[in-house]
């Protein structure tokens, strides 16, 4: 508008034909027909969840972190009936904190907020388990603490209750060896924040019924959020395709690039933060420990730089101290000059390899199509959407073209660029 302006402003019908040529290119142009393509995988992902028989009122929500918390108050704040369970109060209490401030930024009203709170208990002995429809577990990301927590409760549970892990990463086959009941088992993956983020993971395992699953997808609509049906694999979508991304940006920051112009190359593509704030946002340790996970199953390499600053203490956002320095939870980014950066290489190397991640998922069948897919990574990460996802800018970009620069990549960088068999499957079809 302004550039017509400024060229126009003493042509009054030259500044309306121009004006028309540029609103015609405007709608006709692929950001418009990204953007139009991610609202109806929004309303894809809304029409998941329609089994209006299924109609629970009592959540319980074991693990009172940060995760766990938050997912009892957004509950609580959807109309649910939720108890909140932890050892001891002392560790329900900042729970609660965060949920009352939720309440009053969302719902103003004194009596609404009071409302809300009375449908929020706190529940160190965990009595609210054998009410609950829905259980989700949100403790500490650990098999066997899980397993162990499993054998306890399944006895006092509802015969018909289902049972929700909050895990990022862990297989359900690995934790539904402690159920005598394992096809009540489902995976509820929440994203952090929990009052900002659309998409909810529901994650099937072997043994999960069709009707947990079902109920669990129903049951993310009534809380407001996106069900996103992913299979029980590690890591399951997001976070797999994630983790290779953000443990790039680590090897880029090792070789001596400074954070910010790594940042830099990804918000220039389109990301909504680079993947060094990202980092250090969601915490080093989670990072650390998402990755321990995933290389168990998978050939990753993890970068020596980012255990020794978690080994440090310095964990990013939450600690004060990370890549970045923190200031009132802000990080410090310092100039770095213009410096002598590819910033090309910089950008195909942190998005090639989310790319080649999404490949593999996509071949693997963790979602069922590239629909899918593009709109987990939009609603879950935030991936450009005027790009459409990353299926679609693959298809916009041309799938011969990344493979060429990821075989590149390869030989000047290293195996972990190795194209994926399914890049093949794509340059056939």
């Amino acid at each position: 508008m302004i550039d017509i302006w400024r060229q126009h402003a003493t042509d009054k019908q030259g500044m309306l034909d121009a004006e028309a040529q540029s609103l015609a290119q405007l709608i006709t142009g692929a950001t418009a027909k990204n953007l139009v393509r991610v609202f109806f995988l929004q309303e894809q992902l809304k029409s998941l969840g329609k089994d209006k028989s299924y109609q629970p009122k009592y959540v319980h929500v074991i693990g009172a972190g940060t995760m766990g918390g938050d997912i009892a108050a957004w509950c609580a704040f959807r109309g649910f009936h939720v108890s909140l369970q932890d050892q001891t109060p002392q560790r329900i209490a900042p729970a609660i904190k965060r949920a009352h401030s939720l309440f009053k930024r969302k719902l103003k009203r004194p009596v609404k907020i009071t409302e809300a709170m009375d449908r929020l208990m706190p529940d160190h002995k965990g009595i609210g388990v054998e009410r609950a429809d829905i259980i989700i577990e949100a403790i500490f990301e650990d098999a066997d603490v899980k397993r162990s927590l499993y054998k306890t409760i399944e006895p006092r549970m509802k015969p018909d209750a289902v049972l929700a892990t909050n895990t990022s990463s862990i297989p359900l086959e690995e934790l539904c060896t402690a159920l005598s009941r394992p096809e009540r088992l489902v995976g509820l993956h929440f994203f952090n924040p929990v009052a900002m983020m659309q998409l909810v993971e529901v994650v099937t395992g072997e043994s999960t019924s069709a009707e947990v699953a079902a109920h669990a997808m129903t049951f993310t609509r009534q809380i407001d959020r996106l069900p996103l049906p992913v299979t029980s694999t590690p890591g399951f979508l997001v976070n797999r395709i994630l983790m290779p991304y953000l443990m790039e940006a680590v090897l880029l920051e090792a070789e001596g690039i400074p954070p910010a112009v790594i940042d830099k190359a990804a918000t220039t593509f389109g990301m909504p933060m680079g993947p060094v704030q990202l980092a250090d946002t969601v915490g080093l340790d989670i990072c650390l420990h998402v990755a321990e996970i995933l290389a168990e199953h998978f050939t990753a390499e993890i970068p020596d730089s980012l255990r020794k600053r978690v080994a440090d203490g310095n964990l990013g956002r939450k600690s004060g101290r990370g890549f970045y320095n923190y200031k009132k939870g802000k990080p410090v980014k310092t100039r770095t000059g213009a410096g002598n950066w590819n910033m090309e290489e910089i950008s195909n190397r942190l998005i090639d390899r989310l790319l080649n991640e999404s490949v593999s998922c996509l071949r693997e069948h963790v979602v069922e199509n590239n629909d899918l897919l593009d709109a987990g990574m939009i609603f879950g990460t935030g991936f450009a959407p005027f790009r459409g996802g990353p299926m679609q800018h693959i298809d916009a970009v041309g799938a011969e073209t990344v493979y060429k620069q990821l075989q590149t990549l390869k030989a000047l960088r290293g195996e972990r660029f190795t194209p994926d068999d399914g890049w093949n499957i794509l340059m056939q079809s």
